[in-house]
């Protein structure tokens, strides 16, 4: 993607929040809608892929870009006001793994894609901050190759030990929409950034010509989506592994998590090797 003129004014602006994210860790934020304008809207059009599927309007990115000045006014306008409508997200399946299991992947429009990428923009500045190493999915230049050596690396430092490895089954579909909406209260109170994703949370879901409203979850594709899956699990998985079940373990243990899968490990008990460790002291 090439830079605009406006590109290096926007990356100033969240050098700024993610330092005051960094200076006040735990502390909400109560105004960041202000950050977005119209050249914000515009960098994240920038930043936002071309090439995609279209949404429920079949509008492209080409038609969009064709008044592209007038959309990003009108988007804002609407987004600041609270009169913008998110649409339903265009739902479709695709092979998942061997191809035995299908994926649901949701399309929003590209408008909506475009919004989204300006609110996860703010957001990134501040929740960068908070993350914690472990963590690997979705992050800049982050990687799951990254993720793997990571894993490799401590497991060889620690001369071997037990490896739980979890996925969790539909995390996507089955997201608690009020848990997160509360886990997000904690960093992020601005009332025009948490309404817009309320609205992108109960979004309705067009598939088979037909609109259903799910009262969980947030659809795997979205560009919000990925954000939120990590705020989620950093909050109920990340640093509960970090703070509660750590101190309970008998030597040294780690998470290493990529998205919704993550493996933990920790030392074996060389007086008790044939028998593996009781997790059942670290269920949650």
């Amino acid at each position: 993607m090439k830079e605009t003129p406006g590109s290096q004014n926007i990356s100033t602006k969240l050098e700024r929040i993610a330092k005051l994210a960094r200076e006040a860790p735990g502390v909400a934020f109560t105004t960041l809608a202000h950050h977005i304008d119209v050249e914000w809207l515009r960098e994240a059009y920038r930043r936002t892929r071309k090439d995609g599927a279209v949404g429920v309007d079949g509008q492209t990115a080409d038609e969009y870009a064709a008044h592209l000045e007038d959309n990003l006014r009108s988007l804002l306008e609407r987004a600041k006001s609270g009169t913008y409508r998110a649409p339903p997200v265009r739902r479709v399946l695709i092979p998942k793994g061997d191809g035995t299991q299908m994926r649901p992947i949701g399309i929003p429009t590209f408008e909506d894609k475009v919004l989204q990428r300006a609110v996860v923009m703010v957001l990134e500045a501040i929740y960068e901050q908070d993350f914690l190493h472990s963590s690997y999915g979705f992050r800049g230049e982050r990687s799951a190759h990254q993720a793997l050596h990571a894993l490799r690396d401590q497991v060889m430092h620690m001369g071997g030990g037990w490896v739980l490895e979890v996925d969790i089954r539909k995390f996507f579909d089955t997201l608690d929409h009020g848990h997160l909406q509360e886990i997000l209260r904690r960093r992020v109170r601005d009332g025009v950034l948490l309404r817009l994703i309320g609205k992108w949370l109960h979004a309705g879901v067009l598939e088979s010509g037909a609109v259903s409203f799910p009262e969980s979850g947030s659809p795997q594709g979205g560009v919000v989506s990925p954000l939120l899956s990590n705020v989620y699990l950093h909050g109920v998985l990340d640093v509960w592994f970090e703070q509660e079940v750590k101190p309970r373990l008998q030597g040294r243990a780690f998470l290493i998590r990529y998205a919704d899968d993550f493996v933990l490990v920790k030392p074996t008990n060389k007086r008790k090797r044939r028998h593996a460790p009781s997790w059942g002291s670290i269920t949650r």
